[in-house]
C-alpha cells in the first residue's frame, strides 16, 4: 500500500511571525526601545534603507491580522512578545507597562475567540536597548539570566491562564552569531571593524550563547515549579538549523557534515536534550568555549519539553572550510558533477531540497534529541 500523502486530522498547521517584524508602533503605548530600533536606522543595515518604525503595522491593524489568519483556516499562531513593550526598560526592578499587558491579552483573546491556538515565544532577538546599554545585554550572565527570569515569569503570570505552549528563544544562534560573529543583526558587534566599532567575533557568540541556553533553562525551571502544575502548558525552545550532506563519499567530507551538525544545531540542541556541549566543538575551540557549573547542567540538561525546528535548506559539505561558525566547513549548492542541489532563492544561502527536511527530522530524532518535534519551515 502506498502511503498518505495527507497530513493527519489532528496535525497543527499555522503562520509564524516576530513582533519587531510586524509590529511597527515603536514609540506607542509606552513601549521602550529594542536593540533593533536604533539599529535599523544606521546606513547600510537594511538591503532598502527601510527600519521597524512601521513594519507591517500590525500593532494597529491586529484585529485585522486575525481575521485574515481565520480566513485562512489556520489552527495555531505563533507570535513573539516584544520585551520592551511588557518592561519597556527590560530589568527586573523596573516598571512593568500595563499598555503592553493589555495589547497582547486582547491578542491572545481574540485569538481563542476565533480558534485559533497562540503558540507564544518569549524571545524573538530583541532585547530592550536598556539592558544593552546597562551592562551588554547577553554578554553579562549574571545579569541578563536573571533579567530574562523575571520577564518570563510576568509573562506566565498574566498569560499563562490562556496558553498553553511557549516557546523561549527563538533561533539563538542568529543572536550568537549574526548579532555578536558577523555583526550583521543587532547589536550589530563584530571583530570587523568595517562593520562594527566594538565586539570580538572570535569570544563572544560562545559566550552569548551560553547564556541563552542558561536564560532558557532558568525560564524552564521557574515554569515548571510554579505554573505548569496548575496551567498544564508546554515550554521549550526553537532552533535553526540546516541539513548537511557530504559532498562525495570521502571520509574528511563525510566528517565535515557531521561537523557541520555540531555547530549549527548541537551547539544547542546537545547541552539541552543530552546534557553536553559537541566534542567536535571544544576540539576546534578550545578554552573559548564556556563550560557550565554541575548545578547549571542540572538545569540546562531536559530544559525543553519539545524540540522547535525551524529549517530552511540543505548544504553539501566539504572539508577544508575556515569559517568557524561552519564548524570549519565548507558550503555548496553544486554537486561534483555541476548540477545544482535545488532551485535557487532570491538569498545566496538558500535553496529547496525537499528530501533535506525529512533527513533532518529523522537524524534529530535518531541521533540528537529526547523529545517530540514541533517542526516550523520557514521557505
Amino acid at each position: 500500500m502506498a502511503p498518505s500523502t495527507k497530513l493527519p486530522k489532528d496535525f497543527v498547521w499555522g503562520f509564524a511571525t516576530a513582533s519587531f517584524q510586524i509590529e511597527g508602533s515603536v514609540d506607542v503605548d509606552g513601549r521602550g526601545k529594542s536593540i533593533w530600533d536604533d539599529f535599523l536606522k544606521l546606513p547600510g543595515k537594511t538591503l532598502d534603507g527601510k527600519n521597524g518604525d512601521v513594519a507591517s503595522d500590525s500593532y494597529r491593524l491586529w484585529k485585522e491580522d486575525i481575521a485574515l489568519l481565520a480566513s485562512y483556516g489556520v489552527r495555531s499562531y505563533r507570535f513573539s512578545l516584544a520585551w520592551s513593550r511588557i518592561i519597556p526598560l527590560g530589568g527586573r526592578n523596573d516598571p512593568i507597562n500595563p499598555k503592553g499587558i493589555e495589547f497582547y491579552s486582547k491578542f491572545i483573546d481574540e485569538l481563542l475567540a476565533h480558534g485559533i491556538i497562540p503558540f507564544v515565544t518569549l524571545y524573538h532577538w530583541d532585547l530592550p536597548q536598556g539592558l544593552q546599554d546597562r551592562y551588554g545585554g547577553w554578554l553579562n550572565k549574571e545579569e541578563i539570566t536573571q533579567d530574562y527570569e523575571n520577564y518570563a515569569r510576568v509573562c506566565f503570570e498574566v498569560f499563562g491562564d490562556r496558553v498553553q505552549h511557549w516557546l523561549t528563544i527563538n533561533e539563538p544562534w542568529c543572536c550568537a552569531v549574526l548579532g555578536h560573529g558577523r555583526g550583521v543583526f543587532a547589536p550589530g558587534r563584530s571583530s570587523d571593524r568595517n562593520r562594527s566599532p566594538e565586539g570580538n567575533s572570535s569570544t563572544e557568540p560562545w559566550l552569548v550563547a551560553h547564556n541563552i541556553i542558561l536564560a532558557h533553562a532558568k525560564a524552564v525551571k521557574v515554569y515548571r515549579e510554579q505554573f505548569k502544575p496548575t496551567q498544564n502548558g508546554q515550554i521549550g525552545i526553537t532552533l535553526n538549523g540546516d541539513w548537511a550532506i557530504p559532498y562525495d563519499d570521502s571520509p574528511e567530507n563525510i566528517d565535515a557534515a557531521q561537523h557541520a551538525l555540531d555547530f549549527a544545531i548541537g551547539w544547542y540542541a546537545d547541552p539541552v536534550y543530552l546534557g553536553f556541549y559537541p566534542p567536535y566543538m571544544r576540539e576546534v575551540l578550545g578554552d573559548r568555549m564556556p563550560d557550565f557549573t554541575p548545578e547549571e547542567w542540572s538545569i540546562v540538561k531536559g530544559s525543553s519539553d519539545f524540540y522547535g525546528m525551524n529549517t530552511y535548506t540543505t548544504n553539501l559539505c566539504r572539508a577544508g572550510g575556515d569559517d568557524e561558525f561552519q564548524g570549519l566547513v565548507d558550503y555548496t549548492f553544486t554537486r561534483p558533477d555541476g548540477s545544482q542541489l535545488g532551485n535557487q532563492a532570491q538569498s545566496a544561502w538558500l535553496q529547496d531540497y525537499p528530501d533535506g527536511f525529512r533527513a533532518l527530522l529523522n537524524y534529530l530524532w535518531k541521533v540528537r534529541i529526547t523529545a517530540p518535534v514541533v517542526s516550523v519551515y520557514s521557505y
